[in-house]
This record gives C-alpha cells, sequence and structure tokens, in this order.
C-alpha cells in the first residue's frame, strides 16, 4: 500500500476521507441520484463498494431487510473471488477466518462389504498452480460484510438504506434522470410509507425472486431436475475421519452427500441426497424435518456416524437450472438503438445448484463487471455505449455456468449403480476444476477487448481471460511481489510495457520509444484521457516490467513516464519498475517475447489486449473504441 503521498497519515490507511456525495451523506434517500441499487447481495455489494470510490458519483443502497445478513446460504469461495478480494484491499483477512480446501476426497461403497463407504481417492485441491490465492469457505454474510465495510471505508462513504422494499419502475430513456423507482419503507419510523425516487441507473441485485427483474419485464427460464437435496450447517461429533475435508461420499443404496467444512474448526455444511421427486410431490419435499435428514446423512456414511450436537442453518431444496431472457432494460428490438439504464445481476439473472460452489462467486464476478462501467460513464471517462458490453458478456458466462452445473449436479446424484466407472466422478472433478475456480471465463472480442492477433507475443496472458500474475522484483526496493496484486479496485486501466531484450535505456530501444510517445505524443491515450491537475497516472497505471536481472536495472536509466508524478508535492512515485531476479522471470513463465510486449488490463482484471511495442497507432485506436476525449483545457 502506497500511502503519504498527498499528506502524511497518521490514521488508518484504508479508511480513506470523505469526498463529494461522501462529505454530507443524507440520511435519507434524496428524490434523483446517479445509481439506485437494489439489494445487498454479492454482486450488488460489489457495485456499492466499487462505485463508493468515485464520490462524484451519486449512488445509494436499498435493502428490505432490517439490517445485515446474518445467515449466508452460499459458502466457497473460489480463488478467482480472492482475487478479487485483493483488487478491494481484504483478500488476507477473509483467506484468515476461513477455511482453506486443499484437497477432495472421494468415498464410495467398500467393494466387500458395499453397506459401508471407504476412502476411494484423493484430489488436490489446485495441482496446477492456477492462482496463487486458495479455495477457501465463509459465510456469505461475512463477504458482504467485507465488501460493505469496504463502500463505507471509501470516499464516497456508501451505507445500505436498510428497511426499504424496491416495488416496481417507469423508464424513459429520454429524460436526464431516465429511472422512475417507487420504493416503500418496511422498517423504521417511515415504516409503511411509499414514494418515488428518480435515477439515471438502476441495478437490481435483489435475489432469485427479484422484484427488478419483474418490473423491467423478464423472466427465468428452465427447468429443474426433480431431484432433491437437504443442506445443514451442523456442529457435531463424528468417527468419519475426513469430517474436515471436502468429501464426495457415495453410498451404495443411501444416496450420496457433498460435505464441505466451514470456517472456525468446528461447523460443517453437509449436502444430503433426499433422492428422485415425481412431477406430483409440488414442492412437498422442501417440509422434510431436519431430523429426517440427519437420519439420512448418517445411513449414507455407515459405518461411521454423525452425532448432531447443533444445528445452525438447514433448507431443502429442488435443483433447479434457469437463466433470465434479459440482463438489461433493452429489447432485442432496441438493441443497438439506444443504451440500457436499468441492470440485473446474480441469482437475479442465474439460478442452479449448490454443488459447484459458483453462485456468490459468479454474481461477485457480475457486479465488478457492471460496477467500473458504470463509474467510467458517470464520470465521463467513457461513452455510454460501455454499458451494452455488461448484458453482452455476463449472458454468455451465466449460460456456461447453467449448463456446467448441469453435469456437475448430475453426476453427483447418480447412484452406485449407474457408474459403470468409479474414477469417473474424480476425473470430471480434476479435469474441469479450473471453472469452479473462476478462470475459464473469456471475453470475445469487443469494444473493450481485441482479437487475438498479438496473442503470440505473450501466451500466457490469454487476452479475454483474468490477467493470472506473476512474480517480479520491485527495483525501488528489491523485494518480490506479485504483479497483479497492485491491481486495485479503482477504475484505472493497467498497461504494463514489458521491455524489448535491450538493457534498460533512455533512448535507443522500442521501450524507450513506447515511453517517448506515451509520454509527450498529444495523441497518445495517456495525453487524451487524463485530466489535468491529478496524478499523471489516475486514469492509466502504467508499469515498467524489464528482463534483465533487478541488479543490472537503475532507476536513472528507466525513462521518467514509468515514474509518475503525484499531486499535490510532485513527489515521484519509483515503485512502478520491475525486472527479473532470485530465480523469478516473468518473462519465462508467461511466455512473452523478447522482443516485448504491451498487455492492456482492464479494470475488472481481465486482459484487454495484446500490442508490440511498436504499435502506438493500433494501441490509440482501441482505447478510442471505449474512451472519452477530454474536452479542450479540461
Amino acid at each position: 500500500m502506497q500511502i503519504h503521498h498527498k499528506g502524511y497519515v497518521s490514521g488508518d490507511p484504508r479508511v480513506k476521507p470523505a469526498a463529494g456525495y461522501g462529505i454530507d451523506r443524507s440520511e435519507e434517500i434524496p428524490d434523483e441520484m446517479d445509481v439506485l441499487i437494489v439489494g445487498t447481495g454479492p454482486a450488488a455489494a460489489v457495485v456499492a463498494a466499487q462505485l463508493s470510490r468515485f464520490p462524484s458519483v451519486n449512488a445509494r443502497a436499498i435493502e428490505m431487510r432490517p439490517g445485515r445478513l446474518q445467515v449466508g446460504q452460499a459458502d466457497g469461495i473460489q480463488a478467482r473471488s480472492v482475487e478479487t478480494f485483493q483488487a478491494f484491499g481484504f483478500a488476507n483477512e477473509v483467506i484468515e477466518e476461513s477455511y482453506r480446501n486443499v484437497e477432495m476426497c472421494f468415498w464410495t461403497p467398500d467393494p466387500q462389504n458395499p453397506a459401508n463407504i471407504i476412502r476411494h481417492s484423493r484430489a488436490a485441491d489446485d495441482s496446477t498452480g492456477m492462482s496463487e490465492f486458495p479455495h477457501i469457505y465463509v459465510n456469505q454474510a461475512r463477504i458482504l460484510d467485507y465488501f460493505l465495510r469496504d463502500a463505507e471505508r471509501a470516499p464516497g462513504k456508501i451505507t445500505p438504506d436498510y428497511g426499504v422494499e424496491y416495488l416496481d419502475c417507469e423508464i424513459d430513456p429520454t429524460a436526464e434522470f431516465p429511472v422512475t423507482a417507487r420504493i416503500k419503507y418496511v422498517a423504521g419510523e417511515l415504516s409503511g410509507q411509499e414514494r418515488k425516487v428518480k435515477a439515471k441507473y438502476l441495478v437490481g441485485g435483489d435475489g432469485a425472486r427479484s422484484a427488478v427483474r419483474r418490473s423491467l419485464g423478464h423472466k427465468l427460464h428452465g427447468d429443474a431436475s426433480l431431484h432433491a437435496w437437504g443442506v445443514m450447517d451442523i456442529m457435531l461429533n463424528t468417527d468419519f475421519p475426513d469430517i474436515q475435508v471436502k468429501c464426495s461420499i457415495q453410498s451404495h443404496d443411501a444416496g450420496n452427500i457433498l460435505l464441505i467444512p466451514r470456517e472456525g474448526g468446528y461447523l460443517v455444511r453437509v449436502y444430503v441426497d433426499l433422492g428422485e421427486l415425481t412431477a406430483e410431490d409440488a414442492g412437498a419435499i422442501r417440509n422434510t424435518p431436519v431430523e429426517d435428514i440427519i437420519a439420512t446423512a448418517n445411513r449414507i456414511v455407515h459405518p461411521y456416524s454423525f452425532d448432531v450436537k447443533s444445528v445452525a442453518w438447514f433448507s431443502v431444496y429442488e435443483v433447479a437450472h434457469r437463466i433470465t431472457d434479459g440482463f438489461d432494460d433493452v429489447s432485442d428490438e432496441e438493441r443497438g438503438t439506444r443504451t440500457p439504464h436499468a441492470f440485473i445481476m446474480g441469482d437475479a439473472c442465474h439460478t442452479h445448484s449448490a454443488k459447484a460452489g459458483q453462485g456468490m462467486n459468479v454474481s461477485i464476478q457480475d457486479g465488478f463487471n457492471l460496477g467500473w462501467k458504470l463509474a467510467a460513464v458517470l464520470e465521463g471517462r467513457a461513452p455510454e455505449a460501455l454499458l451494452n458490453t455488461y448484458a453482452e458478456e455476463r449472458k454468455v458466462i451465466a449460460q456456461n455456468l447453467i449448463n456446467f452445473d448441469k453435469e456437475w449436479s448430475s453426476l453427483m446424484a447418480k447412484s452406485v449403480e449407474e457408474w459403470e466407472d468409479p474414477d469417473e466422478l474424480e476425473r470430471y472433478y480434476v479435469s474441469t476444476m479450473e471453472f469452479p475456480a473462476g478462470f475459464m471465463t473469456q471475453y470475445t472480442e469487443s469494444a473493450i477487448t481485441t482479437g487475438l492477433e498479438h496473442q503470440d507475443l505473450a501466451p500466457g496472458f490469454p487476452v479475454g481471460k483474468r490477467f493470472k500474475s506473476a512474480e517480479v522484483i520491485r527495483r525501488a526496493d528489491n523485494r518480490w511481489r506479485h504483479l497483479g496484486h497492485f491491481h486495485e479496485a479503482d477504475g484505472r486501466w493497467r498497461v504494463y510495457a514489458f521491455a524489448d531484450e535491450a538493457a534498460p535505456a533512455l533512448e535507443g530501444t522500442a521501450m524507450a520509444q513506447f515511453a517517448a510517445w506515451w509520454s509527450q505524443d498529444a495523441a497518445s491515450p495517456r495525453n487524451l484521457y487524463t485530466p489535468g491537475g491529478v496524478d499523471e497516472d489516475a486514469v492509466f497505471d502504467l508499469k515498467a516490467i524489464y528482463q534483465q536481472d533487478y541488479t543490472e536495472v537503475e532507476l536513472h536509466d528507466v525513462p521518467k513516464v514509468f515514474q509518475p508524478v503525484k499531486v499535490p508535492f510532485g513527489l515521484h512515485d519509483i515503485n512502478q519498475v520491475f525486472a527479473a531476479g532470485h530465480g523469478r522471470d516473468i518473462f519465462r513463465e508467461r511466455e512473452i517475447s523478447k522482443d516485448g510486449a504491451i498487455v492492456v488490463v482492464r479494470p475488472d482484471q481481465y486482459v484487454a489486449g495484446i500490442f508490440p511495442l511498436s504499435a502506438h497507432q493500433e494501441i490509440a485506436d482501441f482505447f478510442a473504441g471505449n474512451m472519452t476525449a477530454l474536452e479542450a483545457g479540461k
């Protein structure tokens, strides 16, 4: 964390001074605002945390509950989500309090005595090094706490307005505030009162029964699998040896269990197979008492037993896979004629089983995808057309999730008699691990993602996929650091300049020529889109990475553009220059060309494009397609 460049900071540097709408944030919801966020689930909380970092944006978040979520249904946190937590500054805190998954054990019937189960095999959680961050489990309520705390600490000081229900809305795309929303107070002194508020944009993160989705005229489409599961968070005594390890447990004839240890060392989540349903069940299975679920679990784990001492939470559900027919308020007929003003995210868009641990994780990425785009448009840094890319990108991801979850949940529910090979489930788990970990997302060519023309310059950074970090030596202090960990959720584009093979120099190399163009040419993105009176890297976070060992890189040989000036004191930031060393070589690990490359990364951590160091006009053309040039004199 870099601090003190704007003045000495003696308090907690994570708590930013209030600015803009955060200075005098009224207790009452205003009549007009930039963004109305409905709900405080994972996607909505991310948008609130993101927009609060832009205090010029007037955003409010309303939540029908009277206070914070107490017990969350989701608990699995994939590595991609932890990478996102790093961007918001609380990854280490979450990891410290969570359960860390290191392997999965597969239990099957004992061939010698099928009435008993035995441990069949084990699979490491991440044997290929997909991420330096772990796969963890922690209560969803705690994740919401962290994001909402981040929103309160940020300059915009966004805090939820609890006890406020969204009812419906009308949208007039031609109005200054296109969205007129009707809300109702359902708790507190104003309980029972209704009013109307206006917003430029409406964001619905209000769950599977989304009122925002309903008011936009969208519906969830899909089917149920006619298979029921009971899920319990329990504290127990047991002789089952892997109670603190993630397990798939298949019995001979009593059904299956997915066992997931929870944070704290005592709590365990158990998904218990309750069997096939008929179409005539009509939801009656949901009345199954928890005692019956516990009894079924004990039949499955025989010869072991679960002596349940406390049930923190339980539910019964039928697996369903559904996706909405629209992610924003623009109909298929209107697409291309106007830009959206209302969006839905998370469970409001897609519902599925809990087996792959994707609900909260995909919702977080929905929110991260939308939040920076709203901020860029509202601050005038990007055209409104940027908002079209939210539905274009996330609907494809949601459909991929539905397809994956159908297969995974059906495999989890298969009886032993249906398995031709007892290793099939484990092989599927291992072979598809990249998908549930959150790393199969790959955005296709658009205004914010290029084609693959220059992919050969850096095969280790696939265009459209998340930027996979690697270790480098920071030249200022000669410490090894993960390059991607400097990517904050601040709305900036990352421009990683990987130098050509020549040693650092102020002129005469491709890297030096790029630096001269970026800093001096009036038509360069930095000069076209960075306003006066701010840090030189306020819009583009530019970093230099050299091929040489750090002992061969001196800052006086590095162009000054890689040492941006900070306001108000004019301090030079010398922490943006990196090199190889101590056995760490990002060029080798990510297969970066010895001729160098420019890797552009979107504000949500996805690789937007790769360019040769000499492709100045091509880089300029790319940003011209997704950013708004400053007016003269600004």
